[in-house]
């Protein structure tokens, strides 16, 4: 009996310990991911900068509609474009990550937008909300587009890996400026790819800790979790959506993927690259995959 209120007593000091030092810390992992620079690019021998892939390039500052400056690259196309191209990069990432898609597309004469999200990159920004705020950001980014007198726009797609992958499927279910939306390694809900980056890193399965974090987090940055979903946002698309995913991903699981396939309605695409993890479809997928893309917005952009 003693032994049992002894491992009570330490099993609730240990629940106490934990609650405080996740509501402490679980809002700023949340919100306020790290910054990748260039430095990170630069180390691994990648570009970091249009100009070293022979890009021409504008740089643009655009201000969402509560105040903050989201740092962009626009690619235009030397010869009439057969449409443009918005790209969204993942959690802690830039619009760095998005050069050797944005030279692909380029190469065959897209318009390219790329910029970091709020709180991202060189953006400015308090508080990443995985869609809940930036969702509308890209469409201040079309409203922006479309406002050059001095661009031929043709349609507008969207590339999303990761994150920025939940944040197109959310976009184009509110905009329907939008033609066609690759997503790349999406979430399917904020919630649950919590869930699993607690079991993962933090190593406690409590779903109470997850939801002291959550509204913590929703207070702080003025949004409802419950809302980032890109499982309820498929249903109410209607353009053509590739859904692309690594088999064996380890930080997000791919069958996630393969449900937002499923609740989507047609025209819609699965196109699974075996071996690949999460950050490395580009090269895993190598040229069947650059082929794949070029092709999906070929039919659906042209």
């Amino acid at each position: 009996m003693i032994l049992l209120i002894a491992l009570a007593a330490a099993l609730a000091v240990f629940l106490i310990s934990a609650t405080v030092i996740i509501f402490i810390i679980g809002p700023t992992l949340l919100l306020q991911p790290r910054r990748r620079t260039a430095e990170f690019y630069r180390k691994a021998g990648l570009p970091t900068d249009p100009t070293e892939l022979d890009l021409e390039f504008e740089e643009i500052n655009i201000h969402t509609h509560d105040g903050f400056r989201l740092n962009s690259w626009l690619i235009k196309s030397k010869q009439p474009a057969k449409g443009t191209i918005i790209y969204l990069h993942g959690v802690a990432d830039c619009k760095i990550d998005g050069l050797r898609f944005a030279k692909l597309m380029h190469d065959n004469h897209y318009n390219m937008f790329l910029h970091d999200s709020r709180r991202h990159g060189q953006s400015e920004g308090t508080h990443c909300t995985y869609g809940y705020h930036e969702k509308n950001d890209v469409t201040t980014i079309i409203n922006y587009l479309v406002s050059r007198t001095d661009l031929s726009l043709g349609k507008i797609g969207l590339f999303g890996t990761s994150m920025g992958a939940a944040v197109a499927i959310q976009s184009a279910a509110i905009d329907k400026r939008i033609s066609a939306v690759v997503s790349e390694n999406s979430f399917a809900a904020l919630r649950k790819i919590f869930d699993d980056y607690q079991k993962r890193i933090i190593k406690l399965p409590f779903h109470y800790l997850r939801n002291i974090v959550i509204i913590h987090s929703e207070l702080r940055a003025k949004f409802k979790a419950r809302d980032v979903s890109p499982l309820e946002s498929v249903k109410n698309i209607h353009i053509p959506i590739l859904f692309v995913y690594g088999t064996v991903d380890p930080l997000i699981n791919y069958q996630y993927s393969i449900q937002l396939f499923e609740k989507a309605t047609e025209p819609k695409e699965l196109y699974p690259i075996e071996g690949a993890a999460h950050n490395n479809t580009w090269d895993i997928g190598g040229e069947k995959y650059q082929n794949k893309l070029l092709d999906f917005y070929k039919r659906n952009l042209t």
